[in-house]
């Protein structure tokens, strides 16, 4: 949401990343702790007591859901869907799956057992806060594992309501795709019904706004914001999916790409392509060979009055793999690189030379123009 994830630490295999947002989650998680919920529950402390338990309670909430997103991730695993980053932020956590289950019952498994591992650690926190009360445990203590218990069963329900992408609406989307044996028409339905339960937060934030708990009803009018455009994203990319599975990258790039000269200076560098093209990255070439990229955010800095200077070849960096892939990689490869790297453009490349351009502008004008004419074919 702001800016690119920044990596903390790989767990099992998996990176796991936060959004610059959760940042903003875990201020309020801790002010409402401290100033609200433990003071109403827990009279007499002193007030930084509250807020140590404040920001315990806010790593229990980091560390529940890190739990909840391994579980996905580790099933996900098992069935051999690759997932290889869980990315926190303001609304909580997901884990990235680079491609839909294979079968109804892999849905099933991978969406269930996230509530089951959030209904775990409410039992284990409720069990240790029983230990902790037996055995005079300080209420500092004792009062932040009483919470974590009540936060994951509300994690656990909130999940379980069946609507997509919820683990609910995963839930539903497999007994249906059992059912029908149509992935697309599943996914149709539950991400519709996401799309009206993200509408009745929305409704429930205004209610509440009107009546002046502006606080819960913003929170309750976002989450509703994301769980509708999540949901209406959820379907867009299972179309994508079915779309793109019988091409490769040859068959969607561009040819005749825009490239640029080494020996060209930045100033006509960006008169002659940045303002004409308004491309985030371009490709550099000598001699008919890519030599390497260069990035638009590298032109911010060099001074303005140092432009005639350098040439682009001074400046060009290589191409790495976040952005190039090869002309035989199916088409879902290059759309699940540029989801996960936020690229909108790859270049297609083989050892050192530059066979085109995959966009992602260009994939979805063609799914566009398929969505319209109903010619994507039907999803097992």
């Amino acid at each position: 949401m702001f800016g690119r994830p920044k990596s903390l630490f790989t767990i099992l295999g998996f990176e796991i990343k936060v959004d610059m947002s959760w940042l903003i989650l875990a201020a309020l998680i801790t002010w409402s702790l401290a100033r609200g919920f433990f003071p109403e529950y827990y009279k007499g402390l002193p007030e930084s007591a509250y807020w140590w338990m404040g920001v315990a309670g806010a790593v229990g909430l980091f560390l529940s859901i890190i739990f909840h997103e391994l579980a996905h991730s580790l099933i996900a695993r098992r069935y051999g869907v690759s997932m290889k980053e869980i990315t926190l932020f303001i609304f909580g956590g997901v884990a990235h799956m680079e491609e839909e289950p294979s079968s109804p019952k892999a849905e099933f498994m991978i969406a269930v057992v996230g509530p089951l591992s959030s209904c775990f650690l409410a039992i284990s926190s409720f069990l240790l806060y029983k230990f902790g009360i037996i055995n005079n445990w300080p209420v500092t203590i004792t009062g932040v594992l009483k919470y974590l218990s009540w936060l994951n069963i509300i994690l656990a329900l909130f999940n379980l309501i069946p609507a997509f992408p919820l683990d609910g609406g995963r839930i539903l989307r497999s007994a249906l795709w059992k059912w029908k044996k149509d992935v697309r028409w599943s996914t149709n339905i539950s991400t519709q019904i996401g799309s009206g339960f993200g509408l009745t937060l929305i409704i429930m934030g205004v209610i509440y706004i009107v009546r002046g708990d502006f606080i819960s009803g913003l929170w309750w009018f976002l989450i509703g914001m994301f769980v509708r455009a999540a949901a209406q994203s959820s379907y867009r990319q299972v179309l994508a999916r079915s779309l793109f599975r019988t091409k490769k990258v040859r068959d969607l790039m561009v040819t005749n790409p825009v490239t640029v000269p080494r020996s060209i200076s930045l100033e006509e560098f960006v008169r002659d392509y940045v303002y004409k093209y308004h491309f985030q990255i371009y490709p550099v070439l000598s001699f008919g060979k890519l030599t390497g990229c260069i990035f638009l955010k590298q032109m911010a800095s060099i001074p303005r009055e140092e432009w005639s200077q350098y040439t682009v070849g001074a400046i060009a960096m290589p191409c790495n793999a976040e952005i190039t892939i090869g002309s035989e990689e199916d088409a879902n490869k290059a759309l699940e690189a540029m989801n996960r790297t936020g690229n909108s453009r790859l270049l297609v490349v083989k050892g050192d030379e530059l066979e085109g351009i995959i966009s992602l502008k260009d994939m979805l004008a063609l799914l566009s123009l398929k969505m319209e004419l109903n010619d994507l074919e039907k999803s097992k």
